[in-house]
């Protein structure tokens, strides 16, 4: 039987106190522009997270209803939404593509704050998905044609061969992008900012699509 993992336990009052005397101020939370917001949130975290700031937990749901849950990067975030690039055949994209409905969660540990977002989802244009995709480089151009996504792979040699074939392919010219590779948006109807406060008093805002604006309310940790 192996042994349990190693969970930390929980703070001590002494660990809330000393929490409280080494945190630095936070500015108060803006209940104007959910998305103003999140932007100055990922500079801060660009600075300050050790490795990728704009990785978030994307949550879909497959056809029995069972979620499903992986992290992924932002590419792109405005007024329309919150935008990552994927194989559309992949576990994903099957399952966006059945039920186009998504959550998201931004977890930045360094400065104690997370942001989640819900809503549905739709593909980016052709011109955004071709655009972005001139500006990968050319190893994760090849790669994003040889990798059969979520299939299975009979061993590793498989997929280090569908490398060199597609690299021999396109080794002197410019990487098409895939038909199956496509960007895909998030428009958010619900977005929750959380911050961590002493003694587990932590602030909640949520922001609630209504027309063209948003609803906000304070929620109870």
């Amino acid at each position: 039987m192996s042994d349990k993992p190693a969970i930390p336990a929980s703070p001590t009052e002494d660990d809330y106190v000393r929490s409280v005397t080494e945190a630095a101020p936070l500015p108060l939370l803006s209940e104007e522009d959910p998305m103003a917001l999140f932007s100055a949130w990922l500079a801060e975290a660009v600075v300050k997270e050790p490795n990728d700031a704009n990785a978030m937990a994307l949550a879909t749901a497959d056809a029995a209803g069972l979620p499903d849950v992986r992290m992924v990067l932002l590419k792109d975030a405005d007024e329309r939404g919150f935008v990552f690039y994927s194989n559309e055949q992949s576990a994903k994209g099957l399952e966006l593509a059945a039920n186009p409905q998504a959550g998201l969660l931004f977890h930045w540990k360094s400065l104690r704050r997370q942001v989640r977002v819900r809503g549905p989802v739709s593909h980016v244009s052709e011109a955004e998905a071709d655009a972005y995709w001139a500006t990968r480089a050319k190893p994760a151009q090849i790669g994003g044609w040889a990798s059969q996504q979520s299939q299975a792979l009979p061993d590793r040699l498989a997929l280090e061969k569908r490398i060199a074939e597609y690299g021999l392919k396109f080794g002197l010219g410019k990487v098409p992008r895939p038909p199956h590779w496509r960007g895909f948006r998030i428009t958010p109807h619900v977005i929750e900012f959380w911050r961590d406060r002493p003694f587990r008093l932590h602030e909640r805002l949520v922001f609630v699509r209504e027309g063209s604006g948003w609803t906000t309310q304070r929620l109870y940790p």
